[in-house]
């Protein structure tokens, strides 16, 4: 090899110098002397018995190419833009062998020659080899561009809050895979025409792509203190949008400033690219750690990405420009995957929190339509109560008198007569308890006592159902309500396991302290409900009872909200029920 300085002869043939000197065939110079951009490689053929001799280069570094044998010019190749690598295949004859090979290489980058073995065979293979060299990179970053495209057209049907981060992960696979495609010396071998735009796209797609990687973090990461990070994205925009202005000046010059433009484009933004690939990888193994699963799954697909990007650009630096960069693209892939991954899991959630929204408005209706039953209820039961108890009263009265002195037959009826109004009298009852659930007298109950009396009084009832009832109550819980209104409430949630144990089984009662509150649980293992009739507990004239109104458990619920207390009912089909019971806690009385 020798340094050019002169142009070539005006004939064609290649200026011949003596200062040669040997040269690996696999490591182009990347320090040229001053006022050197062009030199001359010497090669000597061998032997050609090939059917179809050819000549394959697979990576020249250079803009302009010729390529002679025997001071004949068999190739050459021009390049308005500074994309630096050649695939070269070209037809060679017989008669070239042992014949010398002159290659000729001028450039306005910092490197020239060749970085493979120049390689001499059968078309066939050859031709194959460099077809497919490139390739992958086109149909991956073609894959990404698909993607992004049909993104964009998906974009249309999102919510402004889930178009952000949509938009976001678009501007980081829209570019990757431009990038992809623009770094691929296929298209500059076989879409020459176009080299000069590609070669451009390159650089604007990796401006794009910086400040949109750090954004999409910020979207992802939403909630948590990201000053710095926003401030640094900040910069990136505007540090992009200069280095955009100085690509287009560098283009108006046709490359006049090219060491100024090189300096801020590829060596300062490549320290950038450094420090913005260690701040996100550091942020987000903060947040992993901290227990945020989507900083872990954005940790992970990002730790392969920067990994495999520093080593990358360390042996870029390393070699002082003599590398391609190949792991990165490896590296994005597996990046790219985990954000879709976040952004899946991120609708995911979006979704299920609509779900829960929903099921709670579902909830807050049924409560409010609930509360409106209930105030119409209230209302008329006041009014309506004392009207009509009167009269059953007297009623009932009349009858037993009647019932002295008449038959035995007669009597019968009279004691039906008197049950019914009996019965009437009891609804009448809990209308008022309903609409008049004031507490009396409020002191400070135990717990355990009132249960205890509790069990004792429905002790007989439950046996004769063939059931039991276990209680395991501390001692030492209070709280602070009317102790004959707590046993109705008590009395009625109990009484209605019993019944629902169809002839056998146990019913078990246990309280513990929770916090500020006094939790009771009331649990039987009897028929059970399901969801629907679950949602209706607690609704007037809602009961499975053959003879039920409805009217206990809506007293119940109603003497447990005076008492600042809450009501729960979890029920399985042919499971069992279970009643749990919230009172805020009080102190011991002293």
């Amino acid at each position: 090899m020798h340094w050019e300085t002169d142009s070539p002869a005006p004939d064609g043939s290649p200026p011949v110098r003596t200062d040669w000197f040997k040269i690996a065939d696999h490591e182009p110079l990347v320090s040229l002397p001053e006022q050197v951009s062009a030199a001359s490689l010497r090669l000597q053929l061998p032997e050609l018995p090939w059917e179809h001799n050819t000549l394959f280069i697979e990576r020249l570094y250079g803009q302009n190419v010729q390529i002679y044998i025997g001071g004949e010019l068999l190739y050459e190749a021009e390049r308005n833009h500074l994309f630096d690598v050649h695939q070269i295949l070209i037809p060679i004859e017989p008669t070239h062998a042992g014949q010398e090979l002159m290659i000729r290489v001028d450039t306005a980058t910092a490197r020239i020659g060749l970085d493979q073995p120049v390689v001499v065979g059968e078309y066939g293979p050859l031709l194959k080899q460099y077809v497919q060299q490139g390739l992958f990179d086109i149909v991956l970053g073609a894959a990404f561009v698909f993607i992004a495209l049909i993104m964009l057209v998906c974009s249309a049907f999102l919510q402004r809050e889930q178009l952000k981060r949509w938009i976001s992960l678009l501007l980081i696979i829209l570019p990757t895979g431009m990038l992809i495609i623009t770094y691929s010396p296929y298209l500059y071998t076989f879409y020459p025409q176009i080299g000069k735009f590609a070669f451009h796209l390159f650089d604007l797609s990796l401006l794009v792509l910086l400040p949109s990687l750090t954004y999409f973090f910020e979207r992802m990461m939403e909630g948590r203190k990201l000053g710095f990070v926003t401030k640094f994205r900040k910069f990136q925009v505007g540090y992009s949008l200069f280095c955009l202005v100085c690509s287009i000046i560098n283009i108006l010059t046709d490359y006049h400033y090219y060491d100024i433009y090189f300096l801020i484009t590829v060596t300062a933004l490549g320290c950038i690219m450094l420090v913005q690939l260690s701040i996100l990888f550091i942020c987000s193994v903060y947040f992993a750690f901290k227990g945020n699963k989507v900083a872990l799954i954005f940790s992970t697909g990002f730790m392969i990405f920067a990994m495999l990007g520093i080593i990358d650009l360390m042996l870029f630096y390393l070699r002082a420009g003599n590398y391609d960069l190949i792991l990165w693209k490896w590296g994005i892939v597996c990046f790219v995957v985990s954000l879709i991954i976040i952004l899946g899991r991120r609708f995911a959630s979006d979704h299920k929190q609509l779900i829960t929204y929903s099921k709670e408005l579902e909830m807050f209706n049924t409560r409010l339509q609930r509360s409106e039953k209930m105030e119409i209820i209230s209302g008329l039961a006041a009014s309506v109560a004392h009207e009509v108890r009167n009269p059953l009263q007297v009623t009932r009265g009349f009858l037993q008198l009647l019932r002295e002195n008449s038959s035995a037959k007669d009597r019968h009826y009279m004691a039906l007569a008197i049950d019914e109004l009996d019965r009437a009298s009891h609804i009448i009852t809990d209308f008022l308890t309903f609409a008049k659930p004031e507490l009396e007298e409020v002191s400070i109950l135990n717990i355990a006592l009132e249960l205890k009396h509790i069990e004792g009084i429905l002790r007989p009832l439950a046996n004769l159902q063939g059931g039991t009832i276990v209680l395991d109550i501390p001692a030492q819980l209070y709280i602070q309500g009317n102790s004959s209104k707590l046993k109705q409430a008590f009395i009625n949630i109990i009484k209605n396991s019993i019944e629902a144990l169809n002839g056998q089984g146990e019913i078990r009662i246990w309280a513990y302290k929770e916090q500020e509150d006094v939790v009771v649980h009331i649990k039987d293992d009897g028929e059970g409900m399901n969801a629907s009739e679950l949602a209706k507990l607690g609704e007037p004239y809602f009961s499975n009872k053959t003879k039920g109104t409805g009217l206990g458990l809506m007293v119940t619920f109603r003497i447990i909200e005076v008492m600042q207390g809450k009501l729960e009912f979890r029920s399985v089909k042919g499971v069992g029920t279970e009643a749990v019971l919230r009172f805020p806690s009080v102190s011991a009385p002293l």
